[in-house]
């Protein structure tokens, strides 16, 4: 601590006790100085605090999704091939391997380690994606035969809907282009995947994704994130231009039915048929919205015709997202409605978002690098020392009516928030890298470049530290 430090924290403690013989006003006290109660933190994050939030969460997914074939009737581990059966399956954690949650892990994994180097994060997803590389040949056979395979694994050999394809798809391609895995050991999965995705799911009449529930001709904004970056990023694979041009359309066509333009955000649901259309603004929809725009432009070519209409998109939907943050850091359940709760998978994606796109440069860092500081802080308090996330909703379905979304459980298990925190905390560790955050009046403060003097930082439990 230098002598600067050293005057200023006496000073301060001088000004306390003398103040404690006399009534306290502003010519004997600091009093702009005086410790706020943040409830959650504030302040520019500590890289080493960042990553130890991550390692705990990986540790807990580690030790809860097991990367090997089971016997469903004995418990006993299947480590031959050639032992497979109708009774094999993957074994049971507590989260499957191959859901779209899953696969948003996998995705937020990778980032995390593009941003440390740390190679249990690259472990972590080859390992699970080998397993299902290695298992598919003979899953297929034996599915071929008997139509009774795992669930799990039979998402993988015959997907039914983009939930089983997208998350977990993009999230190979990704391992494929960084070589995370053996050289072109995911491209049969990933091209069973792309072509679900491309010839096989429903679509209304334009061709946009659809489903027939709750209603027929139903849009969920959550189908912009189960479909959308996979098809971008076969545009990356393969180069062929048809994916680029798919993936802007569906962007631009989901947003035709649900972007409000007058609240800056999306509604969750669209149906076809109905009149009006309804805009609840559900927290984690609008997060798969603005992530699919962010997947999307990391890999559409700069000259893309439809590129500036989605970076547009996604610069307005910043900015309503910003300006609906709570006070600490969290967003709501209902973006528009205060009165309902505050929620960790919807905070975490808007985190990394909004952190993305400032690394990036689609986002002015000196208005929304502060909006993510304080998101990674809500994120960061929701992390148990188990490594567990809490307060994520649950999985939801479509409802039009505010007591549907206002009532969704909330759940440690439930397996949105794992992905979304550890990617949450590898954006801004990046955003550390590359941004010069700092504390000027007590404010978190984006500067162009590195800016010299000492300001105090305040811990989590809104004590100030050097």
């Amino acid at each position: 601590m230098n002598n600067k430090r050293i005057m200023l924290l006496l000073w301060l403690a001088g000004g306390v006790l003398t103040a404690t013989a006399q009534q306290v006003n502003d010519n004997n006290t600091p009093l702009h100085l005086m410790k706020p109660a943040y409830r959650v933190g504030y302040g520019v994050p500590a890289r080493d605090d960042v990553k130890r939030t991550m390692d705990r969460v990986l540790g807990y997914i580690d030790a809860e999704t097991p990367a090997v074939l089971v016997d469903k009737r004995t418990g006993r581990e299947v480590t031959r091939l050639e032992d497979v059966t109708a009774d094999t399956q993957l074994k049971q954690g507590g989260f499957r391997l191959t859901s779209y949650e899953w696969g948003v892990t996998y995705s937020g994994v990778l980032a995390a380690y593009e941003a440390t180097g740390d190679a249990s994060y690259k472990d972590y997803v080859s390992r699970r994606h080998k397993l299902l590389a290695d298992i598919a040949p003979t899953f297929r056979k034996l599915y071929a035969k008997t139509k009774t395979i795992d669930g799990n694994i039979r998402r993988v050999i015959d997907p039914h809907a983009l939930d089983d394809a997208g998350a977990v798809c993009c999230s190979m391609i990704k391992a494929e282009l960084a070589g995370i895995c053996e050289k072109g050991s995911l491209r049969p999965l990933i091209d069973n995947y792309a072509d679900y995705i491309m010839n096989k799911e429903y679509r209304l009449a334009d061709g946009t994704f659809g489903r027939l529930r709750p209603q027929k001709n139903t849009v969920w904004l959550d189908d912009m994130f189960m479909g959308i970056p996979a098809v971008a990023y076969m545009g990356r694979l393969t180069g062929e231009a048809r994916y680029y041009d798919e993936a802007a359309r569906q962007v631009l066509a989901f947003a035709g039915r649900m972007w409000v333009e007058a609240d800056g955000l999306f509604r969750h649901g669209w149906v076809e048929a109905m009149d009006p259309h309804p805009a609840f603004y559900w927290g984690r929809a609008n997060g798969w919205a603005i992530l699919t725009m962010c997947e999307v432009l990391d890999v559409l070519p700069a000259g893309h015709a439809q590129r500036g209409a989605i970076l547009d998109l996604l610069r307005k939907h910043a900015a309503g997202l910003a300006r609906r943050q709570h006070h600490d850091g969290f967003w709501h359940q209902l973006l528009d409605r205060s009165d309902t709760y505050l929620e960790t998978s919807a905070t975490a994606i808007y985190t990394y978002c909004l952190a993305h796109g400032v690394n990036r440069g689609w986002l002015d860092a000196k208005a929304f690098g502060p909006v993510a500081c304080a998101g990674w802080h809500a994120v960061r308090s929701q992390v148990n020392s188990r490594g567990q996330v809490e307060n994520v909703c649950v999985g939801t379905g479509m409802g039009f009516d505010a007591a549907f979304y206002a009532y969704r459980p909330v759940h440690a298990m439930a397996a949105h928030g794992y992905g979304p925190v550890i990617w949450a905390g590898a954006e801004m560790l990046n955003m550390l890298k590359q941004q010069h955050p700092k504390l000027n009046d007590s404010a978190v403060q984006f500067y162009e470049m590195e800016v010299p003097g000492d300001q105090p930082i305040f811990n989590y439990d809104g004590n100030i530290r050097y």
